[in-house]
């Protein structure tokens, strides 16, 4: 599983000219889920991004978390963060996970998040997206389950 994290002032996702998920100050995440992914594996991750420090204290070091700011969750899915680009100019999306299993675990996820996040949106799975962002930084962290 693979989260990219993006701190921000606000951001918004649209679908078909509708807003489907708005957030003010907190982090947009790409979440990508791959075949052998699980929910265990999905609880480590959501862990990790609720209590990530990533804010700036009043010394600007970067020591708060959501929590610490109030800060908000902007959920979208993206399977596009298993591009395999060995061969050739065209990626593969072979390591992705299925449709089913990465919307099981999307769902998972928002709902995980909601249990300590107050303010949680999401975009729509397998939707044509349009994400707009203000990213605070700029600051971007790739979290890996492979690396925790």
């Amino acid at each position: 599983m693979r989260f990219v994290i993006q701190r921000v002032s606000h951001a918004k996702v649209t679908v078909d000219n509708e807003v489907t998920g708005k957030i003010n100050r907190g982090f947009l995440v790409l979440i990508g889920v791959c075949d052998s992914d699980t929910t265990e594996i999905a609880d480590k991750m959501i862990k990790k991004l609720v209590n990530m420090r990533i804010f700036e204290d009043e010394n600007g070091k970067t020591n708060l978390s959501l929590a610490d700011v109030g800060g908000e969750l902007l959920l979208v899915s993206q399977f596009t963060l298993y591009a395999d680009c060995k061969k050739g100019n065209r990626p593969s999306f072979v390591k992705a996970g299925g449709p089913k299993l990465a919307d099981d675990l999307y769902e998972y996820i928002i709902e995980g998040c909601k249990k300590t996040v107050p303010v949680v949106e999401k975009g729509i799975f397998g939707a044509d997206m349009k994400v707009e962002l203000l990213n605070d930084g700029p600051f971007t962290i790739l979290l890996d389950s492979d690396e925790l």
